[in-house]
């Protein structure tokens, strides 16, 4: 595919190795029948929130922006909060379950020696949280946050940070994501990308097409190290 050897894989965190919908069971018991549309919506604020926050030159963590936009979502359902509840259900964004298909493709790029990282809009308590909360840490010699440089992907100083501390050319360093704007800033950026597309969905218009396309991450890494 005229792509040069992959020498290490930056992953994304929400969305691709976690179910950020995993949170639905939480909104449910909250709010008995109101799960799914929490769940939905507030993803969808959470994302917007960061990118108002990097346009804004505002960066508030990752746990304040999810907050801010469960605030939102509320709101907009017209449910009554308490700060117990919006506690509970922010604690359910740090035990974010893992994808089916996730363990074993880890499993195998782990055992083929390629380093590995996750780069994520996640905080770095956020990040540690959710990895150890699924006893997941012995996949990554890295986790990287975006709070080190205080502001949201998809910033091009988001990527940066990743090749820095692979210490791997861009043009070698694999990303995956199953986020379609992210794959797009990662793509303009340098990387070759992987997009995972479990939904079936179409890919975003903004002038980047992804390395390669694929259902899940047994195909990801199928295609990887076949």
């Amino acid at each position: 595919c005229g792509m040069q050897p992959i020498e290490g894989i930056v992953f994304d965190l929400y969305g691709t190795l976690y179910d950020v919908h995993s949170v639905v069971q939480a909104c449910e018991s909250a709010y008995p029948g109101q799960g799914e549309a929490i769940s939905r919506l507030w993803r969808q604020k959470q994302l917007e929130y960061t990118w108002l926050s990097s346009l804004m030159g505002r960066y508030a963590s990752f746990e304040q922006r999810t907050e801010e936009a469960l605030r939102y979502t509320c709101k907009h359902l017209g449910l009554a909060t308490d700060e117990t509840t919006l506690r509970q259900l922010g604690q359910a964004y740090l035990h974010l379950a893992p994808h089916p298909d996730t363990t074993a493709a880890l499993r195998r790029l782990k055992a083929s020696g390629l380093p590995m990282a996750i780069a994520s809009n996640g905080s770095h308590h956020s990040i540690e949280q959710v990895v150890s909360h699924s006893d997941m840490g012995w996949a990554f010699d890295h986790l990287i946050s975006v709070e080190t440089v205080k502001v949201f992907k998809p910033d091009n100083r988001v990527y940066s940070l990743a090749e820095q501390t692979m210490a791997i050319p861009r043009d070698r360093l694999l990303f995956v994501s199953s986020n379609s704007w992210d794959a797009t800033g990662a793509r303009h950026f340098g990387f070759p990308v992987c997009w995972v597309n479990r939904q079936g969905a179409v890919f975003d218009e903004l002038g980047a097409t992804p390395t390669r396309e694929v259902r899940d991450l047994g195909e990801m890494s199928d295609w990887l190290l076949d």
